[in-house]
């Protein structure tokens, strides 16, 4: 997983849960970030944190063979909430939420689009371990 800045800010923290590729994962994963969050003090971010990382976190493990994990951190009133993967295929675009109305599957990404402030992935590839990070970021409301 890639590793972020060093952070001098007090009131900054990253957890990392490392998880099996089981779709019980994503239940794991949901319940364990809600704490965490609840824990901080950031329960106006749990909802659409928690559907954010069980997007993140479902793709992993559904379209990928390997382990995972889930990686939140807060920093300057932004969370930062990531899933890797062994995989090093880049994620498919995600497409517009319309143009998803009716489809079973694949909305994943066009949700962590429309709900996050920001998101993005990146390849990995350090230390022999390959794979790709794929993230999202939300703002704290003032």
């Amino acid at each position: 997983m890639p590793a972020f800045e060093k952070e001098t800010d007090p009131e900054s923290w990253e957890y990392s849960l490392y998880i099996p590729n089981d779709p019980r994962a994503v239940t794991v994963s949901r319940r364990t970030l809600r704490l965490i969050l609840t824990m901080h003090g950031l329960i106006g971010l749990v909802d659409t944190a928690e559907l954010l990382a069980a997007e993140l976190v479902g793709n992993a493990v559904r379209h990928t063979k390997g382990p995972a994990a889930l990686r939140v951190r807060w920093s300057a009133g932004v969370l930062r909430i990531g899933a890797w993967d062994a995989d090093p295929r880049p994620p498919e675009p995600p497409r517009e939420l319309e143009q998803l109305v009716e489809s079973e599957d694949g909305r994943g990404l066009g949700m962590v689009r429309a709900c996050a402030d920001l998101w993005g992935w990146q390849p990995l590839s350090r230390f022999g371990n390959r794979g790709k990070f794929v993230w999202c970021e939300l703002r704290a409301a003032a």
